[in-house]
């Protein structure tokens, strides 16, 4: 992260650049993400966006809520076509 940091700010040094490790989704939901190889390793609240605070802050406020929307449509109208492709794996 520092090389493309040290790249971006040497075309732009005023260029906003903020340096974090994102998680999409949180496996854990609806309790939140609370890994313990986190902790001590980053500064939780300034380093760590995890599924809706990532989506929101790469889409704005109410991204994350719109992407599962989308998910969730998709899968009620593919369900037959999904669960066909599941079924050729548990033929294994």
């Amino acid at each position: 992260m520092l090389k493309w940091v040290a790249a971006t700010l040497a075309v732009n040094p005023a260029a906003k650049i903020e340096t974090l490790i994102a998680i999409p989704y949180n496996p854990y939901e609806p309790v939140p993400y609370a890994r313990w190889t986190m902790r001590g390793m980053l500064d939780l609240d300034n380093e760590l966006k995890v599924a809706d605070e990532f989506w929101d802050f790469l889409g704005g406020e109410g991204a994350y809520k719109d992407l599962l929307d989308c998910f969730k449509r998709i899968g009620i109208e593919l369900r037959t076509e999904i669960d066909e492709c599941f079924l050729r794996f548990n033929k294994l």
